[in-house]
């Protein structure tokens, strides 16, 4: 593995070695990557992949470089993507991209003679759809059986790789979504329909282990807002969705949440909820990821 750009990039051998090695680091600091540096190239705004991977690196004994924005020229389009992957190649360990198109992503990883790392495109989200598999064998104790239900917008990028993640470790997953958003042809196609679609989210999830939701409105899509609310209103994860679901089922969202929109805030809050757990564990499963890199 040279790059982590995409759940197709990995085996099941290789995810199933990073939960290994993500229990053996959890809580760990250590000094296995140090006078290693990573950058942070970021177009988006972020929380949990920024604070995870900083945190992660200096765990691990390293540093890591904030070159989101205004500071970098790239994203000024003052100097082209091939010249900037060059130049960070001859200064860092690795590099780990929040862009807004997934092509730039590639042409990154084309020209770049260093690791990188997806930490979010309009395409997909492999950090995230490897950090959920995990919290679910962390919950459940295996992922053989487990059920996994999307509900919201089947387009979404973090949708896209948890089918590619469950179709990778047999997990069955359902997306339940208007017919207006479905799941990427093309990852359905990679991953031989493994997924199934419907827009019946009451019935997707009457035999779910885990319900899982996303933001309506990623970033880019605020002109389109008005629309979706309108097409998703009828999929939001609250407590009359979970009267159809069987009582010990588990709620996820990768957040940040919008309260009241995708998820109430009693389902956010309550009982079933394990997304703060699940946020955490981003860090966890990506020291794993910095370490396998960057060794």
């Amino acid at each position: 593995m040279k790059h982590l750009l995409d759940i197709n990039d990995l085996s099941k051998k290789e995810i199933e070695q990073i939960f290994k090695l993500t229990d053996k680091l959890r809580n760990k600091k250590t000094n296995l990557l140090k006078q290693k540096t990573i950058g942070l190239l970021f177009a988006k705004p972020s929380t949990r992949t920024r604070v995870s991977f900083e945190v992660g690196m200096v765990q691990l004994g390293g540093h890591a470089l904030d070159l989101s924005g205004a500071k970098m020229q790239v994203f000024s389009g003052r100097e082209a993507i091939s010249d900037t992957s060059k130049t960070l190649s001859r200064y860092l360990n690795a590099v780990i991209a929040r862009l807004y198109s997934h092509e730039d992503l590639l042409e990154l990883a084309k020209h770049s003679s260093i690791p990188i790392i997806n930490g979010l495109t309009d395409f997909n989200h492999p950090c995230q759809a490897l950090t959920d598999l995990y919290t679910v064998k962390k919950e459940f104790g295996k992922l053989k059986g487990i059920h996994l239900v999307f509900v919201g917008d089947g387009s979404d990028n973090v949708c896209s790789s948890l089918i590619q993640a469950c179709y990778k470790l047999g997990v069955k997953i359902t997306v339940a979504t208007p017919r207006y958003y479905p799941p990427d042809a093309e990852i359905l196609k990679r991953t031989h329909h493994h997924a199934t679609v419907t827009d019946n989210a009451k019935q997707a999830v009457k035999n779910a282990d885990v319900i899982y939701t996303d933001t309506w409105i990623s970033m880019g899509q605020e002109k389109q807002k008005v629309e979706r609310k309108r097409r998703l209103v009828g999929y939001q994860v609250n407590a009359k969705l979970l009267s159809y679901a069987h009582p010990q089922v588990r709620i996820m969202h990768c957040l940040p949440a919008h309260r009241g929109e995708e998820i109430t805030d009693s389902v956010l809050d309550g009982k079933h909820s394990i997304v703060f757990d699940q946020a955490e564990n981003r860090l966890h499963v990506q020291k794993a990821i910095l370490y396998l890199l960057l060794k």
